[in-house]
Parts: structure tokens; C-alpha cells; sequence
């Protein structure tokens, strides 16, 4: 049986001023995941770095500039066609309203320590958990 390729998903946990996170909520048509918790991001294109395809990627979901600060983590999935992996950055807000982009019905800056609580996309709980966990114990 011949394995599955893997794709690359980039995703952030924005930061803003005041240490809040956005999390995105995908719309009700959405294919995967409709109406649930997610983070800006999406695939990295052929030729493209991961960190010019999070940073298009947000500017297109939210129209927000950002800039990257860390790896935070990785999650994976798994679809009919492909095995996902997705990396998982932070990135600070420098600029920008939040508007978004069709994908996504609403949006919320929330604190990292309420994240456990958000109902998120499956591949995003363990990391959403373990994110709110390790937060809430710097402060």
C-alpha cells in the first residue's frame, strides 16, 4: 500500500499588546472543521518559504501585519489524499484591523490560559491545551 504524501501547513498564534491570542472561527460552509476555533494560517505554496506563506496567509485571512518570533509547536492530520503536518509559529501584531477574509465568520483575542476551553479544529486540541497549560504557569 503506498503512503500517503505529507503537506505543509503553516499556522500563528498572534500576540497582541496586552499577550491576548486571535483564534479565527471557520466558517459554517467551511469543508473542515465549520464553526470551530482555528489559527490564521494555511498550505505552503510550491517554491514558496513557510514563513512568506504564514505571512501572506495572515495578511489574506485578516488583513493583519505580523512578525515571527518562535516555533511554538506542530500538530498533524490526516485526509483522504494526504497526511498534514502543520507547524505552529508565534508572531506579534505590528499593524492592522482584523478583516476578515471569507473563510472565517468571527474572530476573538483571547487569553492563552482560556485556549483549553475553546472548542478548536481536532489536530489543535493537544497543542491549544498544552499551550494554555505552559501560560498559565509563567504567569
Amino acid at each position: 500500500m503506498a503512503q500517503k504524501p505529507f503537506a505543509l501547513s503553516i499556522k500563528v498564534v498572534i500576540r497582541d499588546e496586552a499577550g491576548r491570542c486571535l483564534v479565527l472561527k471557520r466558517s459554517a460552509g467551511s469543508r473542515g472543521n465549520a464553526g470551530r476555533w482555528d489559527f490564521p494560517g494555511g498550505k505552503v505554496d510550491p517554491g514558496e518559504t513557510f514563513d512568506a506563506a504564514l505571512l501572506r496567509e495572515v495578511a489574506e485571512e485578516t488583513g493583519l501585519t505580523i512578525s515571527l518570533r518562535r516555533v511554538l509547536g506542530a500538530a498533524e492530520s490526516e485526509s483522504p489524499t494526504r497526511k498534514i503536518a502543520y507547524l505552529v509559529m508565534e508572531g506579534r501584531l505590528e499593524s492592522g484591523e482584523v478583516r476578515l477574509s471569507g473563510e472565517h465568520d468571527d474572530f476573538a483575542w483571547v487569553s492563552p490560559q482560556d485556549m483549553p476551553a475553546l472548542d478548536v479544529a481536532d489536530q489543535f486540541r493537544a497543542f491549544a491545551q498544552s499551550f494554555g497549560r505552559t501560560e498559565a504557569a509563567r504567569s
